[in-house]
């Protein structure tokens, strides 16, 4: 069973959505016995607009969440260059960490981590329904991301992207892995040394490694998320590089 859940949401530059992001979460959070323990990390990376007051705000009254500058922590580490800042990898690394620190009381294989971003909300039963599965035995489990609105995209790209998504669904599984709708039990996670620290695509390299390392993976189709239909994301390789690309 488990008895904690940590969440970490890397943010850059996100004022427009992380009010939102975090209320999701933090009602997804509430439908949780009481008993069970929750941290919730924030990274702020190179903010230049009113992110971190923002956060600051929504969570000056729930004392489960936190923030923090990734530079604070990141400055010595050689993912990260002068100017440019960490990969996502060491963002959510580096938020899980922190987020393990203060569930340290409770044993990792009774732990939960769970990884979204910035401009996605989750369902209220987002947590509840990644519990059932670990309580199934799962080690992972990766859900989908929806488009919470992509009236601004022209109909080929949504057409495309459709059917790239269509193409990795079957029935009630899938083939896909997002950052945004992740889920992992944190005793796999550390064993298999968490999400790569450098390049793109951090999300699918952790679901690799477990997957690698013989951990039971879960990809069910029913569980989504929504995320930002943006052309013009934060990640290098990310939903919004690949929109962009499907304009070509």
């Amino acid at each position: 069973m488990i008895a904690a859940v940590g969440v970490v949401v890397p943010a850059c530059d996100e004022e427009d959505r992380i009010v939102a992001c975090l209320g999701s979460v933090r009602q997804a959070l509430a439908r949780l016995p009481q008993r069970t323990a929750t941290a919730v990390t924030v990274v702020l990376d190179r903010c230049t607009d009113s992110t971190p007051e923002r956060v600051a705000s929504a969570t000056a009254d729930w004392p489960e969440a936190d923030a923090v500058l990734a530079q604070d922590f990141l400055a010595r580490s050689e993912t990260t260059v002068p100017g440019a800042g960490a990969d996502v990898g060491a963002l959510r690394a580096l938020g899980l960490d922190l987020t393990l620190a203060r569930l340290a009381s409770h044993p990792a294989d009774r732990t939960w981590l769970l990884s979204t971003d910035a401009d996605t909300t989750v369902p209220p039963d987002w947590v509840s329904a990644h519990l059932r599965l670990a309580a199934t035995g799962a080690h992972g489990v990766a859900g989908v991301a929806d488009l919470d609105d992509g009236s601004h995209l022209p109909a080929k790209v949504l057409e495309r992207y459709g059917a790239l998504v269509a193409d990795g669904v079957h029935g009630p599984r899938h083939e896909h892995v997002y950052g945004a709708n992740l889920g992992f039990r944190a005793d796999a996670y550390l064993a298999v040394g968490g999400f790569p620290l450098e390049g793109p695509g951090e999300d699918h390299g952790l679901w690799w490694r477990l997957a690698a390392a013989g951990y039971r993976l879960e990809h069910p189709s029913t569980l989504g998320v929504r995320t930002s239909a943006r052309v013009r994301g934060r990640a290098e390789g990310g939903l919004a590089d690949l929109l962009r690309s499907l304009h070509l």
